[in-house]
């Protein structure tokens, strides 16, 4: 996709064996337009999945990467990292978001790419654990899947067979910038929709069905009033 040029570079092929949502990579590039990485920062990949993003981060800006998963083994990443020859600046963690290993102010960034939805709607977490995490002046953010606007059942009426679990954390970018800054701990730097959300969703839809039989294409094909929504949101720590 041409708006993200940096991501042309890596290879399709490696993409596909190694994603676990819509392309990774997209996310992460458009988010990047509201940070300010430099060379020797320590940046915290929080739900890395299998290193994608975290390859990327040291790869196009120096930076040292905690790279940390619940459902990836950190034994499997550090093969990947190896093999993509950054193991050098990207460190391998496996632990739950809710129990990591890391001091407080110990980060310049904090990032979350398709995964802060899982841990992070908790009213707590914000401010007791993630903000923390980075040092005052510190730079956080976060792309999530979620809904152009709130809905009073909680999801689109279009939605509503593919709405169950986990789905329930899927919210409009309005809710999550007030759930950020009504703590008070950041200023919120960039909150907004990204374009065309389906057509990023996509690739990763068709490919989820034919290799692992997921529903993704009928759930996006099933939004047929343009209710689902990619959301970027950046902040800098008070």
């Amino acid at each position: 996709m041409k708006r993200y040029p940096k991501t042309e570079q890596y290879d399709p092929a490696w993409i596909c064996e190694n994603w676990m949502g819509p392309n990774p990579l997209w996310l992460l590039e458009e988010l990047c337009q509201h940070l300010d990485l430099k060379p020797g920062m320590k940046v915290l990949d929080l739900g890395c999945g299998q290193g994608l993003t975290s390859v990327f981060l040291a790869r196009e800006f120096g930076v040292t990467v905690f790279a940390t998963d619940l459902w990836i083994e950190a034994s499997d990443n550090l093969r990947r990292f190896e093999q993509a020859g950054v193991a050098d600046r990207v460190f391998p963690i496996h632990a739950e978001a809710h129990a990591l290993p890391y001091a407080q102010d110990f980060f310049d960034a904090a990032i979350a790419i398709d995964s802060y939805q899982y841990f992070g709607a908790d009213e707590l977490y914000f401010p007791c654990t993630f903000s923390r995490l980075v040092k005052p002046g510190g730079q956080l953010g976060i792309v999530v899947p979620g809904l152009t606007r709130e809905f009073e059942g909680g999801y689109p009426d279009t939605l509503c067979k593919f709405w169950s679990g986990e789905m329930f954390s899927f919210h409009s970018k309005d809710w999550w910038r007030h759930l950020w800054e009504k703590t008070g701990a950041a200023q919120i730097t960039a909150c907004y929709n990204m374009e065309d959300p389906k057509q990023l969703w996509r690739p990763w839809a068709e490919w989820a069905k034919e290799h692992r039989g997921f529903i993704d294409v009928e759930f996006l094909e099933a939004d047929t009033h343009g209710d689902l929504a990619l959301i970027v949101m950046s902040a800098v720590r008070r």
